[in-house]
């Protein structure tokens, strides 16, 4: 039985753009745009009315912006990743993407097989960022690990660090030898001691506090 497709809202305020990435997932095999938004309140209208798995979120948008738009899919549709996709990768436009829920980042410069895989990876909950996002982010927690005080078992801190390799949660069962449920576990108690929400957060703990290398 093949796999659902990976349902997509496009959000992006400039027409041409919008609709060159709908035509271009369009081509894509496994995903399938739900909608297209020229702003942040109607992308998550079209969440609201779903189903919708990822939202393509720009940043710069009128009305609501892309940042403002993602923290309320985070707080209110969970379940509902968000993957920018955006002109700018200064470091506060990461920040503040990340900090609001975004669970990938890349940049326009991204073509269709990234953009396609980045959309798979984050529907399956794993985080996603371009080389150049992740050298950013790398740069700026890794060089000065922050102390922990955190609580994590050995377990739990070696199930993170495979999540800030981009392992999904079977690759973490089958290298440890454990069942899903039980990574499903370990990683439950490991938000909750670190307070992170979904993946990228926890991508950020683990560089920040040195449980992973660039």
């Amino acid at each position: 039985m093949p796999e659902a497709p990976v349902r997509v809202v496009v959000a992006d305020d400039q027409q041409v753009v919008r609709e060159g990435l709908v035509a271009l997932l369009g081509l894509i095999d496994g995903i399938e745009v739900v909608g297209s938004a020229g702003n942040g309140a109607e992308a998550l209208e079209l969440v609201a009315a779903g189903p919708v798995d990822v939202v393509l979120m720009d940043l710069r948008m009128p009305v609501l912006d892309g940042v403002q738009a993602t923290a309320r899919i985070a707080a209110q549709y969970p379940d509902v990743a968000v993957l920018v996709l955006t002109t700018y990768a200064d470091d506060e436009s990461i920040a503040l993407a990340l900090r609001a829920g975004a669970r990938g980042y890349l940049t326009k410069d991204a073509g269709r097989v990234e953009i396609g895989a980045a959309l798979r990876a984050t529907a399956a909950g794993q985080s996603t960022f371009d080389a150049e996002v992740s050298r950013k982010l790398i740069a700026g927690l890794a060089s000065t690990p922050a102390p922990r005080n955190d609580g994590l078992t050995a377990r739990e801190s070696e199930v993170l660090k495979l999540i800030a390799r981009g392992l999904s949660n079977p690759e973490i069962a089958e290298l440890l030898f454990i069942g899903e449920a039980t990574v499903k576990t370990h990683i439950n108690n490991t938000f909750a001691k670190i307070g992170a929400r979904h993946r990228a957060e926890a991508f950020r703990y683990a560089y920040q506090h040195g449980l992973a290398k660039p």
